[in-house]
């Protein structure tokens, strides 16, 4: 275990270091920059003192990335020391905090050149990068596990997975006890539809989207106790360390990480932009697809990893999980760090275009629960889910680059996928009615069994 632990750490910190060698250079070591470095006996490489663009994308890219994958290590690890409450609400904020960052940075920015048009766009590439996370996470995220897992080797031994007769019928099924999950998801994405009529992100939203987050913790710290989480991995590998030295790693880890992000955020997001106008491509497009890439991926190879070890259902589980985290505490809480940045209360504002983004992400949202109520999905609904997500964003950038010419603009191509998805959704909801009154009933059972109303709730033994 020991050798398959080291290998991914060692591989992870590696990622990091072209930006630690940049960002020393520049920033803690500038008089050394071109001269040696007394005490080290050499020359701070001049090609990163110069780095073009591209380079500096790549090498902020790939901090990040590293960074995300030491983050979530950090984080499980954690959970064998700290209080389960703890665990539950402070290492969820910790699992979005990659793409919480770039986010963070633009609605600050928002915040700091309010009413000029630099305070425009960057509350649009705020928006512009929450709705390409999330949307990500379903159309690539979930649409692509699931086809990995029904057709990776060993598929037929994972019980997870399930043989239908008919054409692509074979299906994923999926954790009924993520039904909690799934009733609060629908909640917030039935409330993101409103999140455009008052013109941006404002304190209501807050209160509503991280209320719903409050809520759901609220009702799983008074459930029942819930069995150890079996890590593998690096997590459960350094969870075997001695509690100091355990404790001693996960800080490192984490403030590790936290400096990487913190400092490679900024660079990456300004030169992805930079490389858009390069090319004729409009800044929000390369901050809401290609920046969210750096930040999901640490989390989906850990999904596929689970999946490839026959561990299906955490996997699922896992990603569900974030949906809900990016759906409530990213969008609610970017109001906070604008207000912040602006020294007072405002809204975070976005134009039409934004509008029809967050409309679309909704919808999206709302069809993939809509394929859950069954608890699985099977190869035909996630080719969709995948075919409709691919197809959107192509077509989308065809018409942006002129590649193409269509008689709708891009922002009513958004509109008419939001439809597109809305309609199917509400097809699946009527023909699964008694799957969603099935939902319901168990959600309202686990929330009446954790807050009782006009009564204690009763005792489990392990309380």
């Amino acid at each position: 275990m020991r050798r398959r632990a080291l290998a991914p750490i060692s591989i992870a910190l590696a990622l990091t270091l072209p930006w630690v060698v940049v960002w020393a250079s520049t920033s803690l070591l500038p008089q050394y920059a071109t001269a040696v470095v007394p005490g080290l006996g050499y020359r701070v490489p001049a090609v990163f003192q110069s780095l073009s663009t591209l380079g500096t994308v790549i090498v902020t890219g790939l901090a990040v990335l590293g960074a995300s994958f030491l983050l979530a290590w950090a984080a499980e690890t954690a959970e064998k020391d700290v209080p389960r409450a703890f665990a539950i609400a402070v290492l969820a904020v910790l699992a979005v905090a990659p793409e919480y960052a770039v986010d963070a940075l633009y609605a600050w920015n928002a915040g700091v050149f309010a009413g000029t048009p630099r305070g425009t766009e960057a509350g649009n590439l705020a928006v512009a990068n929450m709705t390409g996370a999330n949307r990500i996470l379903i159309g690539i995220g979930w649409a692509g596990i699931a086809l990995f897992t029904i057709f990776r080797r060993g598929s037929s031994s994972d019980p997870a997975v399930e043989s239908r007769p008919g054409f692509l019928a074979d299906v994923v099924v999926l954790d009924r006890d993520i039904s909690l999950e799934v009733v609060f998801l629908l909640a917030a994405t039935v409330w993101a539809f409103l999140v455009p009529l008052s013109g941006g992100i404002d304190i209501l939203d807050m209160l509503i989207l991280v209320g719903l987050y409050v809520l759901y913790i609220a009702v799983i710290l008074r459930g029942e106790a819930e069995s150890e989480t079996q890590h593998v991995g690096v997590p459960a590998y350094l969870q075997q360390f001695p509690r100091g030295r355990r404790v001693a790693t996960v800080l490192f880890l984490f403030a590790y990480a936290g400096v990487m992000i913190f400092t490679a955020v900024e660079p990456f997001a300004h030169g992805l932009e930079e490389l858009g106008q390069g090319v004729g491509i409009p800044s929000f497009f390369m901050i809401q697809w290609i920046a969210p890439l750096a930040s999901e991926s640490p989390e989906l190879i850990v999904v596929v990893y689970l999946v490839n070890k026959a561990r299906s259902t955490a996997g699922f589980n896992a990603l569900i999980s974030s949906k809900l985290n990016q759906w409530t505490l990213l969008i609610g809480t970017l109001v906070v760090v604008h207000s912040l940045a602006l020294g007072r209360y405002g809204v975070l504002a976005f134009d039409f275009k934004q509008s029809a983004e967050i409309w679309l992400t909704a919808a999206q949202s709302f069809f993939a629960i809509a394929l859950l109520l069954r608890f699985q999905i099977s190869v035909r609904e996630a080719l969709a889910l995948l075919g409709l997500f691919l197809s959107q964003v192509l077509l989308e950038f065809a018409i942006i680059r002129e590649y193409v010419a269509l008689p709708v603009s891009s922002t009513e191509l958004l509109l008419i996928y939001t439809a597109i998805y809305i309609v199917l959704g509400v097809v699946l909801f009527v023909r699964r009615w008694g799957s969603f009154r099935r939902l319901l009933h168990r959600t309202a059972g686990t929330v009446g069994e954790a807050m009782p109303i006009g009564g204690d709730r009763p005792r489990s033994t392990n309380d």
